[in-house]
């Protein structure tokens, strides 16, 4: 029996994991068998974390959090959680190679997945061209001239940062109108830099060491034609991975999971969650280690209760 487990590792988790240890709570943190790390795991150049004037790359970052989780007793095993019993005061989590551990509470922290457009180069040009997001990433593509997917908010949004940087940003939707609010599309249509491409999906990214163009059908006629671009960011919607606690977890109207006001305290008992997992707002890697402060804080004071 532990004291606490925590799913996850990512800046979420690790931070609790980190903040947990330290609390002499000698804490078990399962990391998935093929995405450990998380997203920043994707990411080239970090360069908006505090304390890295020079910048980091995304898995170095990731690799001093676990050592500095480590450092103090966190347990990190590499495998991914296939089912939860969290019924009881006592949670219980089985892994996929059939160990089971429980502890008194548990940290959720397993964020969330950027939406794909599902292409064959999409993986491949990751982080030479091709991001899903602007505010980790836009500093690289000063000048240059690169091209949005999506209809949203969160498009529009992207694309107006990224003229800060790039000399021309197209938007590519796949209609003629547009899901964003008004104010998001108003934003766009005015800013010179910013120009539309309607009709379109981006069926294909082209270049051999970096993205340098795309291939474009239209979702109209069928026709296809190349667009020349330096990059490639894909605004198409996240999804947070919850597909443990559905039915188990109250969940947000943007499918988070469901805290209590600032804090991670969640719908059951003894169960916390940090990170992009309950964030469907702001996903970066600093926020979601502040959550995770919050999560071991929290679960460090449902813990010394129960000890009352």
């Amino acid at each position: 029996m532990r004291e606490i487990i925590i799913i996850g590792s990512g800046p979420a988790g690790y931070t609790a994991a980190i903040y947990a240890a330290r609390a002499g709570l000698e804490p078990l943190l399962l990391a998935s068998s093929v995405e450990a790390g998380g997203e920043l795991m994707n990411t080239t150049e970090v360069e908006n974390f505090p304390g890295f004037p020079e910048g980091i790359q995304g898995p170095a970052l990731m690799e001093k959090l676990q050592e500095q989780a480590e450092k103090f007793g966190t347990t990190v095993a590499y495998d991914d959680v296939t089912e939860l019993d969290l019924t009881g005061t006592t949670k219980k989590v089985i892994l996929g190679n059939g160990e089971s551990h429980e502890a008194h509470a548990l940290i959720f922290a397993t964020g969330s997945a950027y939406r794909k457009l599902g292409l064959p180069d999409e993986e491949r040009l990751s982080g030479r061209g091709v991001s899903w997001c602007a505010t980790c990433d836009g500093f690289f593509f000063k000048e240059k001239t690169i091209a949005v997917v999506g209809g949203g908010d969160s498009a529009m949004e992207e694309a107006t940062f990224l003229t800060r940087f790039a000399s021309k940003v197209y938007v590519v939707h796949r209609t003629d109108t547009l899901r964003a609010s008004k104010i998001m599309q108003q934003r766009a249509f005015d800013n010179d830099k910013i120009e539309f491409v309607w009709n379109s999906e981006v069926i294909g990214i082209t270049g051999a060491e970096a993205v340098e163009g795309l291939t474009l059908r239209n979702t109209v006629t069928g026709a296809e034609s190349s667009l020349d671009v330096g990059g490639l960011f894909i605004a198409i919607g996240n999804d947070p991975r919850t597909h443990l606690i559905h039915n188990t977890l109250e969940l947000t109207a943007e499918g988070t999971i469901a805290v209590e006001g600032r804090s991670s305290r969640t719908s059951v008992s003894g169960v916390f969650a940090a990170g992009d997992v309950i964030d469907p707002t702001y996903r970066q890697a600093v926020t979601a280690a502040a959550s995770g402060t919050v999560a071991a804080l929290d679960a460090e004071h449902f813990l010394a209760a129960l000890g009352e």
